[in-house]
């Protein structure tokens, strides 16, 4: 029989844990020792760990199909973009990664070159291009480049209850130059959900839960490796204070307007539009 304080405790959890898979046994010990040490440095109050245990309770309870509340907190606590820059550690000269966000969708429709990706969803005409290229400069062909935004008010399509269709997502591949181009929305900030614990959890930090404007893209094409991505709007807000922290300066871009007229399409638009146009540097596997 052991006697059991607050500091043996420690080492009775991790040599309870010593057998089984190596690599879960050492996560699992730096946990425990990060863990206890937490709670002895603030001196965790059982009411504390009360409210904590149900904070994760209810986090779990938001989770479904379409709402990772999960990866918002690990957002919104940086962990995100910690564990997304130990795992994307690139030579110079490549685009960065970043977050990837809780809504993406696999499967989001194929879209020809020049294809339209709104499908639908309300906001001011853009139109983006770009090159996919190797560090090297090659042109990298047939590279597939999935692209996802929210709508003018801020909300992914997943969002929308009742909308029966996919909207401002899409895919589309690169031609024999590398080159891609499609037609969308503007980019606009938007919070992310902060009807949850999440979201209380940063009201009560005085934290507001904005992202600033951005396209999410996710790169991938044989022989390198894949890019998961942001690009940022250079004229908006919440750049230097990003709910989630995955703004990068490499990543922030111009989107440039247009009066109505000829559309880079060949349209004829009616109203003011905007183009951005910008590059990728992948790394080979």
């Amino acid at each position: 029989m052991k006697d059991i304080d607050e500091v043996s405790i420690t080492q009775a959890v991790l040599a309870a844990n010593r057998s089984g898979n190596p690599r879960l046994v050492k996560i699992m010990e730096s946990l425990v020792k990060h863990l206890h040490e937490f709670a002895r440095e603030v001196e965790l109050t059982e009411e504390e760990w009360h409210q904590g245990i149900r904070f994760l309770t209810e986090t779990g309870q938001m989770c479904d199909d379409k709402r990772q509340e999960f990866i918002l907190l690990s957002d919104t606590l940086g962990l995100s973009t910690l564990v997304t820059a130990l795992n994307n550690r690139k030579p110079p000269g490549c685009t960065e990664a970043t977050v990837f966000g809780p809504f993406y969708v696999e499967d989001s429709p194929v879209v020809e070159n020049g294809g339209d990706i709104a499908n639908g969803a309300r906001g001011i005409p853009c139109f983006v291009s770009g090159t996919v290229r190797g560090l090297g400069g090659e042109p990298v062909a047939g590279a597939e480049v999935a692209v996802w935004q929210s709508d003018d008010e801020g909300f992914y399509d997943v969002q929308r209850a009742g909308l029966d269709h996919l909207q401002g997502r899409g895919r589309v591949r690169t031609d024999a130059t590398g080159a891609f181009h499609f037609r969308s929305i503007l980019a606009v900030p938007y919070p992310i959900p902060y009807d949850g614990p999440v979201g209380r959890m940063l009201q009560a930090l005085e934290r507001h839960p904005w992202r600033p404007a951005h396209l999410h893209f996710k790169i991938e094409a044989e022989s390198y490796e894949r890019l998961i991505t942001h690009i940022f709007r250079s004229d908006g807000p919440y750049l230097d204070s990003d709910a989630v922290f995955g703004v990068r300066s490499t990543l922030v871009s111009n989107w440039t307007s247009h009066p109505a007229g000829i559309a880079p399409d060949g349209s004829e638009l009616d109203q003011p539009y905007y183009t951005l146009h910008h590059d990728f540097v992948l790394n080979r596997c």
